[in-house]
Formats: C-alpha cells, sequence, structure tokens
C-alpha cells in the first residue's frame, strides 16, 4: 500500500491588505484591542477581481510546479471550501477550468477543518492505489459575507488559499493518521443564514444582517479550545507517536488565544509552533495549508520529520492528522 507524500506546496492571497487601524476607521474598535483578544494585526481581503476560483488555481499552479510536475499528471483535485463560486458546479471542477489537465475533481465541505479533511479524503485515494497523484486545496473567501458594522466578526476573518500535491511513495510520508469529528447540535453557534437554509429565528436576532455570517464566540471559543488539542493528541497516537517525537505544529490560525491553548497542551515550545494569524487573520479552509506552506519554503520543515496539522470550523467540525515530511520514497 503505498504512502501519499507532499511533494509541492503553493498559497495565493489577494493583494488587498486590511490592517487594524483600517477597521479602527469603519468599526468601534482599536489596534490594542483587536490584538490582545486574537493575535491579528491584519488580513488580505478579496478585491473585484480575485475569487474562489482565481485564488485556488493560483496556489494549485505554484504547488504543482513545485512538484515538478504539469496539470496534466495530476489524477484527483480535492478542494475544501465553504465559498464556492458556484452553487451547482463543484470549486474544483471550476479550478481545473483554470489551471487544465482531466483530473477528477470534487469538493469537501467542513469549513475551517476543510483542508485536514479533503488531505485525508485525497491521501486515501492515493494509499488504496486508485489515483497516483493528488491535488488538494483549501480555500475561501469569507469576507464576502462578513458584516463590516460587527466588530466581533470583521475583525477575524481574511481570504486566501492553500494547496499541495501528494504523490505515491513508498516510504512512510505524508498524512499517516487521522482524527476527524464533528458535534453538529453546535451548527447554531456558527454559521451564515441564506436562501437556502431555514433558520426564521434570525430574523428576530439579526434583522439588519443577513446572510451574513452569526457567531456566539463565547461558545466557539470553548469549544475550539477543548478539541484543538485533544484532536491533536489523538493523532499523535494513532500514528504510533508520543509527543517527544513532533517536530512541528501547525495549527487552523482563528485566535491566538486557542493556539496558545493547544501548544500548552502538547508541551510544545514556541519555535515547533507556526502562527500566521498576525498576518492573514482566519483564513477558514486556507489557514492550515497556508501556514504550512510558509513554513515549508522557510525551511522549517525537514525530511522526516512529524507535523502535527488540527482544525475546527462550522459544523462544529474538527479535524487532525500526523505528516511525516518529505519526499522519500516517490515512485515515477
Amino acid at each position: 500500500m503505498p504512502y501519499a507524500a507532499i511533494t509541492g506546496w503553493g498559497i495565493s492571497v489577494p493583494d488587498r491588505v486590511l490592517t487594524n487601524q483600517d477597521l479602527e476607521r469603519m468599526v468601534e474598535t482599536s489596534d490594542e484591542w483587536i490584538v490582545s483578544r486574537t493575535g491579528i494585526r491584519e488580513r488580505r481581503i478579496v478585491g473585484t477581481h480575485d475569487s474562489t476560483t482565481s485564488l485556488a488555481a493560483e496556489a494549485a499552479k505554484r504547488a504543482i510546479e513545485k512538484a515538478g510536475r504539469t496539470a496534466d499528471d495530476i489524477d484527483l483535485i480535492v478542494v475544501a471550501t465553504a465559498t464556492p463560486d458556484d452553487f451547482l458546479v463543484s470549486q474544483a471542477c471550476l479550478v481545473q477550468a483554470e489551471i487544465g489537465g482531466s483530473a477528477a475533481a470534487f469538493d469537501v465541505g467542513a469549513a475551517c477543518a476543510g483542508f485536514v479533511t479533503a488531505l485525508s479524503v485525497a491521501t486515501q485515494f492515493v494509499n488504496g492505489g486508485i489515483y497516483k497523484r493528488a491535488l488538494v486545496i483549501g480555500v475561501d473567501t469569507l469576507t464576502r459575507y462578513i458584516d463590516y458594522t460587527d466588530r466581533s466578526t470583521c475583525i477575524l476573518f481574511g481570504d486566501g488559499a492553500g494547496a499541495v500535491v501528494l504523490e505515491a511513495s513508498s516510504e512512510p510520508r505524508g498524512l499517516l493518521s487521522t482524527e476527524l469529528g464533528a458535534d453538529g447540535a453546535g451548527h447554531r453557534h456558527l454559521y451564515v443564514p441564506g436562501p437556502f437554509q431555514m433558520v426564521p429565528e434570525s430574523a428576530d436576532i439579526f434583522p439588519d444582517t443577513r446572510p451574513h455570517l452569526q457567531m456566539n464566540g463565547r461558545e466557539v471559543f470553548r469549544f475550539a479550545v477543548q478539541v484543538m488539542g485533544d484532536a491533536a493528541l489523538k493523532s499523535i497516537e494513532k500514528a504510533g507517536l508520543t509527543l517527544e517525537d513532533v517536530d512541528m505544529l501547525i495549527p487552523h490560525q482563528a485566535n491566538a488565544r486557542i493556539i496558545s491553548a493547544a501548544q500548552r497542551q502538547l508541551q510544545l515550545p514556541e519555535d515547533k509552533v507556526w502562527v500566521n494569524l498576525d498576518r492573514y487573520g482566519n483564513t477558514s479552509a486556507g489557514s492550515v495549508p497556508i501556514a504550512m506552506a510558509e513554513a515549508a519554503e522557510a525551511g522549517a520543515l525537514k525530511e522526516g520529520d512529524n507535523v502535527v496539522l488540527v482544525a475546527f470550523g462550522a459544523g462544529l467540525a474538527w479535524a487532525a492528522g500526523l505528516v511525516r515530511w518529505g519526499t522519500a520514497g516517490i515512485t515515477e
């Protein structure tokens, strides 16, 4: 049974930067208030020429180039997103149309936990010998659904995409374990009401903001603090490893306090936790792959390193996995 090594990676974020100082002029808040509660200093926001497709396709092209492949070499495209550009056509098909090739293509929906979930799905296709090379993308443009008069949500989110290429390997590389879960009863704490969802109570609670994102921040924070560390620990155990074997934690970039709680639970020093939250905010499904690509480009991930990925999101869902970094055992 082949493994699914990560051989290429790429990111794409919009050019527009929205700083905390910009937000001070838009809503009652301050740089100090935002940084102390979230750790975010700026975020990237889609412009009129950006889309989920354009960001995902650019990240995909960079990942494929990094892997030394072409779009024709890709057998499968799995896109994790909560903000597709088309209601009927899968985002993965829209990406394929942009990058070329004839890969099988479909989407995975698990909000901010989407990329790790999609990575698990694509890995199983490679593990099973069904496909030899897969492209996995996490992308969201959630700011299109943000109410910029609501300081509890508008300070948090940014837009972006990250992508990786998986290739069959004879050595234990890539995703070695997965811990997925959901608490569906918590869906009401983080959602976007819309024409295809029956939420009559929101008309009274949020009469002026439908269909903007609605969040019960206290409940989401409580959920995240508990599930991030627990899911990460389970993924390490499933891989047959211990905390001492972990070389890097790449968490979902939602809130600095949530990341710190996971770091403490895993007993990791700061230099073993990759954080770029201050520059991008919460990019939802783009969060983990953007952080992972940055860590790889910075040389922070070495051949054979054990890397823990963990995320939580609307659903409420969570996903964690243990990745063995490197390209040993790649077969042509």
